[in-house]
């Protein structure tokens, strides 16, 4: 019994009843093709008959599929299509359809494969179903009534002694329709993921999307962990001096609550700055609101940083030969972020210790600027690849404009330079390319 419910709910299950619905819409779709069809038949064909005759019937079926065909062709027959089926069909579980138009040939041939057999498909079931249980109905009655309506219409003449079996005959009929109806549901739902799924062009599109807003979540992470990060890096340092000195030098204690104060401001100011990038390609919302978003910082405004990390109790020796003012826009902006994290990290990891910090444009063919930051630590720092977040977003930062990086410890015992062996230095090493985005 078990083989026989399995056959019932193949065959009458809420699945096949959907599909069945589908079926059918299909048929219903078919019908202005056919119709178009059988007149232009009548047309030009003396004694086409495509209403009256079995024959004609099925040519004129035949001949109403190529137009409807051409007419999927239309890129937001998909997304219809695919939108019925996913309802409908009952898919399964993996099967992933296009949501899109169909924006290639490629997709609209798809498409339009999938729409042709669709309706073909339809029409057919439509057909047996109009057909076929009306037909049952007469057998299953035919016993019980005069059966000179069904001679030779739905039970031949020469089975009147065996008029007894027509019920069942008439049972047959409507199960060869249910199953009918459900092996072309199946069919259906077997060829939807290949014809209304995603072509390689879309999953490659889709690809491409989501790396493009993978980056542009990273960027904003990496904007977040370097300005608001340093910011509080610095804070936390210089209010843990007041805290130190409040009692014994309340005049240093003032000026490292002015110092907080400043960097909260700038910070706060950076933060609205980064939040902008959210809205940089939004041009209606800055429209409607009236706020311009602050420009990012460049190594024109590395004296603020530098002052505000020097109010943390941290020396910095700044070295650059030539002018910070001039260069490309977007080699500023990230090359402030670099020296801003690197800052961040002799802070937390390091305490107040002195920095050195050396910003060079070397001569090479294309242009290259160069940042190097050195400080002494109490604790060698390994090397660990991958590194922290902020290291990472180094690395990312000089991947996007094609440059090279390296750190870790300087290995000469010092951090300053000297090399007197008074203890152990780590080092950063960004080189940035300047000839690609002049």
């Amino acid at each position: 019994m078990v083989w026989w419910r399995r056959c019932a709910r193949a065959a009458l299950g809420r699945a096949a009843r959907l599909r069945w619905v589908h079926l059918v819409l299909g048929g219903a779709l078919l019908m202005p093709y056919f119709l178009l069809t059988g007149v232009v038949l009548v047309a030009v064909v003396p004694g086409a008959r495509p209403l009256d005759s079995l024959g004609w019937q099925l040519a004129t079926y035949a001949l109403a599929l190529p137009p409807a065909v051409l007419t999927a062709l239309f890129p937001l027959v998909r997304p219809l299509e695919a939108t019925a089926a996913r309802s409908l069909c009952g898919l399964p579980e993996p099967a992933e359809l296009a949501a899109g138009p169909a924006t290639s040939w490629d997709a609209r041939s798809r498409a339009a494969l999938w729409y042709g057999l669709h309706l073909a498909l339809g029409g057919l079931v439509s057909a047996v179903t109009l057909a076929l249980p009306p037909a049952a109905a007469l057998l299953v009655a035919l016993p019980f009534t005069d059966r000179s309506y069904a001679r030779g219409l739905v039970w031949p003449t020469a089975f009147d002694s065996a008029r007894a079996l027509a019920p069942a005959a008439g049972i047959l009929l409507l199960a060869a329709v249910a199953a009918v109806a459900a092996g072309a549901g199946a069919l259906l739902a077997r060829c939807a993921p290949a014809l209304l799924g995603p072509t390689p062009a879309d999953r490659l599109a889709a690809a491409e999307e989501r790396a493009a807003r993978l980056a542009s979540r990273n960027r904003l992470a990496r904007e977040l962990h370097d300005s608001v990060g340093h910011a509080l890096s610095a804070v936390t340092l210089q209010a843990s001096a007041a805290r130190k000195v409040l009692d014994a030098d309340p005049e240093f204690a003032r000026q490292a609550l002015a110092a907080i104060e400043e960097t909260t401001r700038d910070a706060v100011g950076e933060l609205d700055s980064v939040l902008g990038l959210l809205r940089e390609d939004d041009e209606s919302a800055n429209e409607d609101d009236g706020d311009r978003t602050p420009p990012a910082p460049t190594l024109a405004d590395l004296d603020g940083l530098l002052a505000r990390t020097r109010a943390a109790g941290v020396t910095v020796a700044l070295s650059a030969p030539g002018p910070l003012d001039r260069l490309p826009p977007a080699v500023s902006r990230e090359a402030y972020r670099i020296v801003q994290e690197g800052l961040s990290n002799a802070l937390r990891h390091a305490g107040r210790v002195p920095v050195r910090l050396r910003i060079a444009e070397c001569t090479t063919e294309d242009g290259e600027l160069e940042i190097t930051m050195e400080n002494p630590v109490e604790n060698p720092v390994k090397q660990v690849s991958g590194g922290g977040r902020g290291l990472r977003g180094i690395a990312e930062r000089t991947a996007l404009l094609r440059g090279s990086c390296a750190w870790g410890p300087t290995g000469d015992g010092s951090g300053d330079g000297s090399g007197d062996g008074s203890g152990d230095g780590w080092r950063l090493t960004v080189r940035l390319p300047l000839g690609a985005v002049r």
